[in-house]
This record gives C-alpha cells, sequence and structure tokens, in this order.
C-alpha cells in the first residue's frame, strides 16, 4: 500500500504541534523559520530534533552555523509565527525586527517575551531524508518563559492552549 503525500499531510494536520521559531546566527549569517516539526530525542544528552526544509534559503545557514535555538510561542504569537514562516514578504532583518533578543550559550537568537520555553542548543548531527533535513541539537542552556499559554498548530490553523493546573 502506497500512501501519497497528500494523504500524509491531510492525516499530519490531525496531529497537534507547538510552533515554534528556529533561529541561528554565527559566520554564515542569521536566518530563523516557524517550525512545528520540532521533538525531544532523549533526555541523556539533552537532545531535540528539527525537521528544515533542504530547500530552505536557510538550510545551509544552519549547518554553517552549526548552532540554533528553538523558540516556542507563547499563545499570542501567531503574528511572529506567520512572519517567520514568509508570509507578510518580510526580509531576515524585517522578520526579527518584530521581536526582542537575546542569546544565551550558542549565540544563537533567544525569544525574551514571545517564547515559552526557548532550547539553545549546538547541531551534533544531520540526517538528509527526502525533502528534509534532520537536525539533531543537543541543548546547551534552556530559558523558560513566564508561565501561560502556548501557540499549536492543529487543523491547519493555530490554536492557543492554556497552562494545565496541577492536580
Amino acid at each position: 500500500m502506497t500512501i501519497s503525500s497528500l494523504e500524509f499531510r491531510d492525516a499530519m494536520a490531525r496531529l497537534g504541534a507547538a510552533v515554534n521559531v528556529v533561529t541561528t546566527d554565527g559566520a554564515a549569517g542569521r536566518a530563523g523559520f516557524t517550525a512545528s516539526a520540532v521533538c525531544s530525542v532523549t533526555d541523556d544528552p539533552p537532545t531535540l530534533l528539527v525537521c528544515l526544509n533542504r530547500a530552505s534559503r536557510g538550510n545551509a545557514l544552519f549547518k554553517a552555523n552549526g548552532v540554533l535555538c528553538v523558540n516556542t510561542l507563547a499563545a499570542g504569537c501567531r503574528g511572529l509565527s506567520d512572519a517567520f514562516a514568509g508570509k507578510g514578504g518580510l526580509d531576515t532583518e524585517g522578520r526579527f525586527a518584530l521581536a526582542k533578543w537575546s542569546r544565551l550559550a550558542t549565540g544563537a537568537p533567544v525569544l525574551d517575551d514571545a517564547a515559552v520555553v526557548a532550547f539553545d542548543c549546538r547541531i551534533t548531527e544531520v540526517v538528509e531524508k527526502g525533502t528534509h533535513s534532520v537536525l539533531f541539537a543537543e541543548i546547551e542552556a534552556i530559558r523558560q518563559g513566564a508561565p501561560g499559554g502556548a501557540l499549536i498548530w492543529y487543523g491547519r490553523d493555530y490554536h492557543p492552549v492554556g497552562a494545565v493546573a496541577a492536580a
């Protein structure tokens, strides 16, 4: 049985995921993109994987810089997500001008006020799979954002989710 790309994308639309702005900076230059294809791999060493389209402008920059920051967006950050997804026609500098940024351990841009959590990482391995580069990134620093809701992508649209109260 062969699964078509459309059938796969339709099924994946039913799998909710956090909305992240993934950034890099270094000798190769600054770049960022919106991603929902981010997940934990292991806690020893703490590692994430991030999927990045091989045809994207920033692909070579992420690989050359060797660092990235996964900024998980707060509930009210749809506009920032759209900008880093390429909507609105802003260039790289215009996108970064929409928010306040700082740096932690690697030098990758970290959102100051718009992320519920930021994972500052060094890329340790890249696997090319189909249309995407799978970046394995070991976490060097974490910044917990303010408590509150996050932004998820489900059913091809944004949805805010609130913090879950402890039982």
